[in-house]
């Protein structure tokens, strides 16, 4: 516990300090952010903003986790590394694609499929080294079977060892490009997408400290409710990241509201994205983030639903514009109040997710009959 607490306050006073710096250091290098020409005529006014924000709570996460182990003389696991992992491999992405917006002095840098080739390498590299470590139980770092609130009977494994590792990666590579390309789409506002991120970010941190606490073969574990127990790899250590990231997100978010004194940029979206569904495949609730990131979901369907409505229909819409948040921007609400209340959204699916965590184990435990 004192690790997770550290964790969390290193990680704000780090952005909540420094962001000034890193805002002082982006203007000098002229890293503004140039706005997209079809988007609400009220976003005009934030061209030049500093962006690339996202280095800055990547680092302090970073330096925050580390730090706190170090502190409370938790060593790191190979659960946290590749978590971290994941959020600086997503945020290189993210970087390039920043840097050649601001090069090319335009709102497009990398193309769609080279960001997707990049998310690609990425979450293939994580779950082949996932897929090589278990602990002392046996447990591994990464399962091959399907999760929901806990693994599920459907284990590709079932298909030989060869196809089974392939069909592990490409699941994998589909959740992890699905979520770090939907908070990516949800940063589309002041704050928006940060203070999303805190909400299902923090509910893995609630949910890997539960397991650590129910862990399979654990002196914690109450024998009554030892049919309940949990199969994951160092969950604590996630608690740990986790902590980590939300503090460098709260530390960040009171220069990214607005009006937002730096952008996070795709750098910041994609690591959020990327140590997201990092989380959901550790902690075995691979479906469950559905849920948990359900405004992500949400404003992500609403960008497919348009296309695909506009092409069915010859050119017709849904909405005003998407993502979702920009339609509600153009029928008069103040940014402001479309931020607040899909933050509100995020964190009620948060809870949501977060309950039938909870009510899952009560009913395998007998808590529930």
């Amino acid at each position: 516990m004192i690790a997770i607490l550290a964790a969390g306050a290193i990680g704000m006073l780090f952005t909540l300090l420094l962001t000034p710096v890193f805002i002082k250091m982006f203007n000098r290098l002229r890293w503004g952010q140039y706005i997209r020409e079809d988007g609400p005529k009220e976003h005009y006014a934030k061209r030049g903003t500093p962006t690339m924000g996202g280095i800055v709570f990547v680092l302090g996460a970073t330096v925050a986790y580390f730090a706190a182990t170090l502190l409370t003389g938790e060593l790191p696991t190979a659960a946290g590394l590749v978590v971290v992992f994941m959020m600086l491999g997503h945020a290189l992405i993210g970087f390039i694609d920043d840097f050649l917006k601001v090069r090319k002095h335009q709102s497009l840098g990398l193309g769609g499929w080279q960001k997707i080739l990049g998310q690609v390498i990425v979450s293939s590299i994580f779950a082949l080294i996932g897929l090589q470590f278990a602990n002392e139980q046996g447990i591994p770092l990464v399962s091959s079977s399907i999760s929901i609130i806990r693994d599920t009977g459907f284990d590709f494994m079932m298909f030989g060892a060869v196809i089974g590792t392939i069909l592990v990666v490409l699941w994998i590579v589909l959740i992890t490009t699905a979520t770090s390309n939907a908070v990516n789409v949800t940063d589309g506002l002041d704050g928006l997408a940060t203070g999303a991120s805190i909400f299902a970010i923090g509910s893995y941190g609630v949910i890997g400290y539960w397991q650590f606490n129910q862990a399979c073969g654990t002196d914690r574990l109450n024998p009554s409710v030892v049919q309940a127990c949990y199969e994951v790899y160092a969950p604590l250590d996630l608690s740990i990241v986790a902590a980590a990231i939300v503090g460098a997100l709260v530390g960040f978010l009171w220069w990214n509201t607005s009006p937002a004194q730096l952008f996070m940029g795709d750098t910041g979206s994609l690591a959020l994205g990327g140590a997201l569904a990092a989380f959901a495949i550790l902690t075995r609730t691979e479906l469950l983030l559905v849920v948990i990131a359900g405004l992500f979901v949400i404003d992500t369907g609403s960008v497919i639903v348009q296309r695909l409505y506009f092409k069915l229909t010859g050119g017709r819409r849904i909405f005003l514009m998407s993502p979702i948040h920009h339609h509600y921007e153009l029928k008069g609400w103040a940014e402001q109040t479309v931020v607040v209340r899909f933050w509100i959204i995020g964190g009620l699916f948060a809870v949501i997710g977060v309950a039938l965590f909870y009510a899952e184990w009560s009913l395998m435990s007998g808590v529930l009959t």
